[in-house]
């Protein structure tokens, strides 16, 4: 693999340059055919640009090649039953938008949330997702959805937590959301706060996850505590 190559048609991808990213994708599987991440590279470009079919294809080969690559995986998955997306060679919005600190999934207490989204979005627009890709929070009156950064709705968050993100929002709270995995009919978001509102302070965005504990009480002292009660019984008597 050309890496300086290969690097190029990433930054043109992640500049929603998918026309040029494909070209010099192409390019580089004819220096180095049996390049798995190359294909896998070209299949999300032809998605993107909205053929489907070939990009499938792609994705079997990085298959034929390496049998367990989780990622053509899951792009088949995705793509089942679709029979091709919108695409114009350019996002409107560069895509994938992703955080360019790891850190941004480190779970904080009161400050960070995984949710499962309801009420899914259409299947083309799932697909064009992947883990990683900053998504919106869009409030309403009576409920809080979550959409593409150009607007393509993909859920909604539960009631409960609904209610409570739109009050904050309302205060002055601001939240960053990703998307944390993705699987048949499931959808799952990494919600984390990034600024509270002064009135707010001691006020976490999220409540931490109540744990239940099983009482259990050590084998020996088991045993001790039997040897104690025949005492006081014998002492009884």
């Amino acid at each position: 693999m050309n890496t300086d190559l290969a690097q190029e048609a990433i930054n043109e991808a992640l500049k929603g340059n998918w026309g040029k990213a494909l070209e010099l994708n192409l390019h580089n599987l004819e220096k180095s055919p049996d390049d798995v991440a190359t294909y896998n590279r070209i299949a999300r470009a032809y998605a993107e640009l909205g053929n489907l079919q070939k990009a499938r294809v792609m994705c079997q080969k990085a298959l034929a090649l390496d049998p367990f690559n989780s990622i053509a995986i899951k792009s088949l998955e995705k793509w089942k039953g679709l029979k091709k997306t919108k695409g114009n060679g350019k996002s409107t919005v560069p895509f994938p938008n992703k955080p360019s600190n790891p850190q941004a999934f480190l779970e904080e207490p009161g400050k960070t949330k995984i949710v499962s989204l309801l009420y899914l979005g259409s299947p083309q627009v799932l697909a064009k997702l992947d883990a990683a890709d900053e998504v919106h929070l869009d409030t309403h009156s009576h409920r809080v959805s979550i959409t593409t950064l150009d607007n393509k709705y993909i859920g909604r968050l539960p009631d409960d937590l609904s209610a409570k993100l739109r009050h904050l929002v309302k205060e002055g709270n601001e939240y960053r959301v990703f998307i944390k995995s993705l699987a048949t009919n499931e959808v799952k978001v990494f919600i984390r706060e990034i600024k509270r509102a002064k009135k707010l302070t001691d006020i976490p965005s999220f409540q931490g996850e109540k744990i239940d504990y099983i009482s259990f009480t050590p084998p020996e002292l088991v045993h001790k505590k039997e040897e104690i009660s025949e005492e006081v019984m014998s002492d009884e008597e």
